[in-house]
């Protein structure tokens, strides 16, 4: 799988291509953000969209990224990821090569336990939790 970042000017052309795969995504969010304000997002340079591609560039899955600047980091946060056996460690390795060109030195995820121990089989580690209450 290889791992493209989509620049803003292809969004919308790329759109059809990734919008199933944030939409299955969507499942897990919490109901933080739309798929149509995604879109917004991304079609405006406020989040980042990147792909998963094969060696025929046909589309397996999509992640988009916002990103977070404390005074140590830029950290790039995954806000949805979605597809089917699109996580390994070279497609983890390609994604920290294109955010680190972006300017970011750590990535952060809000992730179901499932995830969290899919990636703990990489470098990624269970940093905290995010609990909620709606008010």
């Amino acid at each position: 799988m290889i791992l493209k970042h989509i620049p803003v000017q292809y969004v919308q052309q790329a759109w059809p291509m990734v919008e199933k795969y944030i939409e299955d995504a969507q499942q897990y969010d919490g109901g933080d953000y739309t798929v149509e304000q995604i879109k917004v997002y991304l079609a405006t340079g406020q989040w980042v969209l990147i792909a998963a591609l094969d060696e025929q560039n046909a589309f397996h899955g999509a992640m988009t990224m916002s990103f977070i600047s404390y005074p140590n980091d830029r950290v790039a946060f995954a806000t949805s990821t979605g597809g089917k056996m699109i996580i390994n460690k070279d497609s983890l390795k390609q994604l920290k090569a294109i955010v680190q060109q972006m300017g970011a030195t750590k990535i952060q995820a809000a992730v179901r336990p499932s995830m969290a121990r899919l990636l703990s089989r990489t470098d990624f580690y269970e940093r905290y939790m995010i609990v909620e209450s709606k008010i």
